[in-house]
């Protein structure tokens, strides 16, 4: 049977109902729409910010799974991902790897000089930029990305440049959540979900 346009303008209604159960504000919608490359902080963000250290000088970080999958699903989408954190560790290496991300820049005490690199390699302008922050070092990057995102656990500071605080936190699907708005604004989430289902 061939749906009558009724049915298809309500399953549009549907989507879009279902994307604003989300994504709280038209403007995030829109500038979600536009993002062809998502720049994460790792403390924080991709982790929930404690930093594990042993007797021997080895460094351990908890990364949440349901991120890495969001961050795979980007990608196979044609979305880049970078990775830029003020910090340098051999965990952080192994987790972009694993994940396909050939962008990572780490002990950058500025991370300017990174976005900027990043805006170029790409071709980009600022607003086709997202950026993930939660600290004081992230704020250049939240002022000048086209969707400036913050986690709860962030400084007052990073909260209030950001269009988007996500509800789940750092290192517990912050990154999942990102993902997800950015696939769904683009309207490419639901025939992903139809190829994983067969």
């Amino acid at each position: 049977m061939i749906p009558s346009s009724d049915d298809s303008d309500a399953e549009q209604r549907l989507r879009e109902r279902a994307i604003r159960a989300i994504i709280v504000n038209e403007n995030i919608i829109q500038a979600a729409r536009r993002i062809k490359l998502l720049i994460l902080d790792v403390d924080g963000v991709m982790t929930s910010g404690g930093i594990i250290l042993d007797n021997e000088g080895n460094e351990f970080k908890s990364f949440h799974v349901r991120d890495g999958q969001g961050i795979k699903l980007l990608r196979d989408n044609g979305i880049n991902v970078a990775i830029l954190t003020g910090r340098l560790s051999k965990v952080v290496d192994r987790r972009a790897a694993e994940l396909g991300i050939v962008d990572v820049f780490q002990c950058r005490s500025s991370k300017l000089g990174a976005y900027e690199e990043l805006k170029a390699k790409y071709g980009l302008s600022d607003d086709e930029i997202a950026c993930v922050g939660d600290d004081l070092a992230d704020l250049p990057l939240l002022v000048r990305g086209g969707l400036p995102v913050s986690v709860p656990e962030a400084g007052i500071e990073v909260k209030n440049r950001a269009m988007l605080v996500t509800k789940a936190g750092g290192g517990r699907g912050a990154v999942r959540e990102v993902c997800e708005i950015i696939l769904k604004a683009k309207g490419l989430w639901d025939s992903l979900i139809e190829d994983l289902c067969r």
